[in-house]
């Protein structure tokens, strides 16, 4: 009979450890984790890593640790529907994801229709939070109509005697920021002498920019990402145009420096406040630097994701889908980024997009 009890005994205890390793709290964040886009999914795995690490140190959410989850969707729709599927099978309860605004957009409904809160830092299509699918979608970037307002505005009143061409990808981000900036300087009374697309991952631009030549372009807008913005702007230089570049905030990775080289001086861009220099970013910049990792771009909005969900999580004493949703929409949480909360979309209540500038090898206020 003893041995009996001490192997029932045993057996509670079995059980008993594999729930407590079970009870720990699954989260994740999504993203360019290979590709041509993959500087920044090493942004958001960093931002990621390291607010998980701090959470789970200062004691973890309601008392249980997190546990990480990284999906590479590599900025392609069909993939990110497989990430967020995959997801739901991990039993993931956050997604702090994804980046790019075609991956996020599509994914959002797996999200809702699981229960799985998301936060995206980076995706700035409007549609993603006017179109969508549940009430557990935010985000805590800003939009594209907000940033094509700075852009567009700038454009017409710096440039109003310039030739302007505006370019895009034809993707959810790059065709949207473009028309967005479109729209706005149309109205403001500066109409471009040039807009058309450009495929998205190809190496040689030199087509489209002897079309600009030809035309007399004095300031290329591109609806983008670094990658081909960066090419085009040094194939410009090679055929001894000055033109002026001015794209986005998918400029803000160091990347870009690399393709340009010298040839990338005197390029503008829109990005939200550096979140690099907040004071209560501090600590979490110096970590993630003396740990060799990246702070730049939007890892800090990564970072800010998975702190204003954990505290909700806490408001809340659950992290089930309805209590979180509940306290993010009533909630205001310090973040790296600052003071903020969310209105009645899921967009965030933070200050709006400034002007950039590549100088010397990096980005700075202009």
């Amino acid at each position: 009979m003893k041995k009996y009890l001490l192997a029932s005994v045993a057996a509670v205890a079995g059980v008993a450890m594999s729930t407590a390793a079970f009870a720990d709290i699954v989260i994740a964040t999504a993203g360019p984790m290979t590709g041509q886009y993959a500087s920044f999914g090493a942004q958001m795995k960093a931002g990621a890593e390291q607010a998980v690490a701090d959470i789970n140190a200062a004691g973890g959410v309601n008392g249980e640790q997190l546990v990480l989850e990284v999906g590479d969707d590599a900025c392609d729709p069909k993939q990110a529907v497989a990430v967020a599927n995959q997801m739901v099978g991990k039993g993931v309860v956050f997604m702090a994801g994804h980046f790019c605004s075609g991956s996020s957009i599509p994914a959002s409904a797996v999200y809702a229709e699981e229960g799985i809160v998301q936060i995206s830092p980076a995706s700035t299509n409007p549609k993603f939070t006017d179109e969508r699918p549940g009430p557990g979608t935010f985000r805590v970037c800003g939009r594209d109509d907000q940033q094509g307002q700075v852009a567009g505005t700038y454009l017409a009143e710096e440039f109003g005697d310039k030739n302007i061409a505006i370019v895009h990808d034809k993707t959810a981000y790059g065709k949207g920021l473009a028309d967005a900036t479109k729209e706005v300087m149309n109205a403001a009374g500066k109409n471009e002498t040039l807009y058309e697309a450009y495929t998205a991952g190809e190496k040689d631009y030199t087509a489209l920019v002897s079309k600009l030549k030809s035309e007399n372009i004095d300031v290329l807008y591109v609806g983008g990402y670094h990658t081909e913005a960066g090419l085009m702007k040094r194939q410009m230089v090679d055929q001894g145009m000055s033109t002026v570049l001015v794209s986005g905030d998918a400029l803000v990775t160091d990347e870009y420096w690399s393709i340009t080289g010298p040839a990338g001086e005197g390029t503008l861009m829109t990005f939200s406040p550096d979140p690099r220099k907040n004071p209560e970013a501090a600590p979490v910049v110096k970590a993630l630097e003396d740990a060799g990792k990246t702070a730049e771009g939007y890892a800090l909005y990564t970072y800010a994701a998975i702190q204003a969900w954990a505290a909700a999580a806490a408001a809340a004493g659950s992290t089930e889908y309805d209590d979180v949703v509940g306290a993010l929409n009533d909630g205001d949480f310090k973040t790296v980024l600052g003071d903020l909360s969310f209105d009645d979309k899921g967009d965030v209540t933070l200050p709006g997009y400034v002007w950039y500038e590549w100088k010397d090898g990096q980005y700075d206020y202009k």
